[in-house]
């Protein structure tokens, strides 16, 4: 093998090594870069779709999820808690939605893609605060001895029936808001995004 051979093959292989070298350093900064670019848990909070799972929500159990920064509640509704819904037209402010903010195929009834399962925001459209729960009927509630069942904004009395839809003559100009959501199976939804599947 002359010199010029030699020379030749030590080039090669030190081509060889930065080559590789480079390629490896590419790769190593590639990984940390597109990762960047799956959203932070803060920017899903911001906005991006949430996915919930409603497997282990008994009937008549509500969860919370947080989106936009807001408390989006879960409440799986018993076939007693569904009955309510007919016989309340004439105690409530707009028991048809017409002037609530939900997407059209929850403007209905239940306010629900699924009768079963009611997903709102629960934040109150009177000065925003957060109504709790009142899912105990009659005098049980403390509400009294007529209450169906429902949520009681604390703040200032404002109260919902289980549909998030406002009594009349309550302080809330509106019922609860529906955020869009669509399903992605039988028990598991997706708040964010519009859809009726």
């Amino acid at each position: 093998m002359s010199v010029e051979e030699k020379m030749d093959s030590g080039r090669r292989q030190l081509l060889l090594a930065t080559s590789v070298a480079g390629g490896a350093a590419a790769a190593a900064t590639a990984v940390p870069f597109v990762a960047s670019l799956t959203p932070s848990e803060r920017a899903k909070a911001a906005g991006a779709p949430v996915e919930a799972d409603v497997s282990k929500l008994a009937p008549g159990e509500m969860m919370t999820v947080e989106w936009q920064g807001k408390p989006v509640w879960i409440l799986r509704r018993t076939e007693e808690m569904l009955a309510t819904l007919d016989k309340l037209d004439d105690q409530l402010a707009d028991p048809a939605s017409d002037k609530s903010i939900q997407p059209e195929y929850a403007k209905n009834k239940a306010r629900s893609i699924k009768p079963e399962f009611l997903v709102t925001i629960g934040i109150c459209t009177h000065l925003g605060c957060s109504p709790s729960q009142k899912f105990k009927i009659g005098a049980d509630s403390g509400l009294g001895d007529a209450w169906p069942g429902g949520f009681l904004c604390p703040c200032h009395g404002s109260t919902f029936d289980l549909a998030a839809r406002v009594y009349a003559g309550k302080p809330a100009p509106t019922n609860l808001d529906i955020p869009p959501h669509k399903y992605l199976a039988d028990t598991k939804i997706l708040i964010g995004e519009d859809g009726t599947a």
